[in-house]
């Protein structure tokens, strides 16, 4: 009786210890067996991130099973990095507290606020249509001076780190803060010296970054645009005029030859009928063709034309006669590739 008793009693014992390891791994064991980024919206329930963890999980139900016992059934929205050998313990608790990673965010030169914001919502939670709504809030352009179209100038193309979860208006805030930041009392110093105001550095920014790709080449571009507002000769930019096509035509609209017609198009922005800048940025530039009007080379350019010895640079000049025969060659090279527009 005695062994049999002790025999009952070592069953017992292990079927405890095996039941107390089944209950210890489903809570505190490895859950996750490979890295994986789970993206939990308002619309997300602990059912379908259980049937998104199937292809990362040993036994995705454990999941449930755990929430159940931990009383959790409202997971809360974010970007997660659930690593290697996360435990059901810890993936409840990081859905509970909302302790999301998170990500880092890039944005280039972008022609229009409304492509800004599609770019941008490919990145986080917000639409597109909120993030509109946000930048275009009237109390918000009101208090920090801007405008519908002049607001572009706040975003500056780099590389931020936010949560996948920020609000259009938190986004926008630290936005808003960067542009501050940014203008640090050298640059603004550096404006000054131009007799320029941030607003008509980024405006001109705005065109040379869309004259030339080559950071090389800013500075130099930006110098002949001065030249040319110290003289009081109209800036006669391409890009503003290609800005006015596309005001009329839409933003989708390809301009790859600026047309004589396309000259007497009517509008505050065409800087071959108007003198001096135009009344805003015409697209988003980088921070290279900020600081290439900032830091502009002084030399004694006035005009300037696609190079076609050098494709994707310039040839500039000092007068008009030199300007006609680079011209020439150009509308020349155009005419051979069939370029009409």
């Amino acid at each position: 009786m005695k062994k049999k008793t002790l025999l009952i009693l070592a069953f017992f014992l292990i079927l405890g210890a095996v039941l107390a390891n089944n209950y210890y791994q489903k809570i505190f064991g490895t859950a996750i067996t490979k890295e994986h980024v789970l993206y939990v919206t308002k619309n997300s329930s602990l059912v379908s991130i259980k049937e998104e963890l199937k292809d990362y999980s040993k036994n995705p139900n454990t999941f449930l099973w755990v929430a159940a016992r931990k009383d959790f059934t409202n997971p809360k929205p974010g970007r997660y990095i659930l690593k290697e050998g996360t435990s059901n313990n810890d993936l409840v608790n990081m859905l509970r507290s909302g302790n999301q990673t998170p990500l880092k965010i890039a944005f280039n030169n972008q022609d229009t606020l409304e492509k800004f914001a599609g770019r941008l919502s490919t990145q986080i939670a917000a639409d597109s249509a909120a993030l509109l709504q946000s930048f275009t809030n009237e109390a918000f352009l009101k208090k920090h001076n801007f405008t519908k179209k002049s607001v572009l100038q706040m975003f500056i193309p780099n590389t931020y780190e936010v949560y996948w979860t920020i609000t259009p208006d938190k986004f926008r805030s630290k936005m808003l803060a960067f542009y501050n930041q940014f203008w640090t009392k050298n640059r603004l110093q550096k404006a000054k010296n131009l007799n320029l105001s941030k607003e008509e550095v980024i405006t001109l920014a705005s065109i040379v970054q869309k004259e030339t790709a080559q950071n090389s080449e800013r500075p130099i571009v930006a110098g002949l645009y001065l030249n040319r507002l110290k003289r009081g000769i109209p800036l006669q930019a391409d890009p503003t005029i290609i800005y006015c096509v596309k005001e009329q035509k839409g933003q989708d609209y390809v301009v790859k030859r600026v047309l004589t017609a396309d000259l007497a198009i009517k509008s505050p922005y065409n800087t071959y009928k108007n003198r001096g800048l135009p009344p805003t940025l015409i697209s988003m530039p980088d921070i290279s063709a900020i600081d290439g009007v900032l830091n502009a080379q002084k030399h004694n350019y006035i005009y300037m034309c696609a190079s076609v010895e050098k494709i994707g640079y310039h040839a500039f000049a000092r007068t008009l006669a030199q300007h006609n025969r680079n011209a020439a060659k150009y509308h020349n090279w155009l005419n051979k590739q069939h370029i009409n527009r």
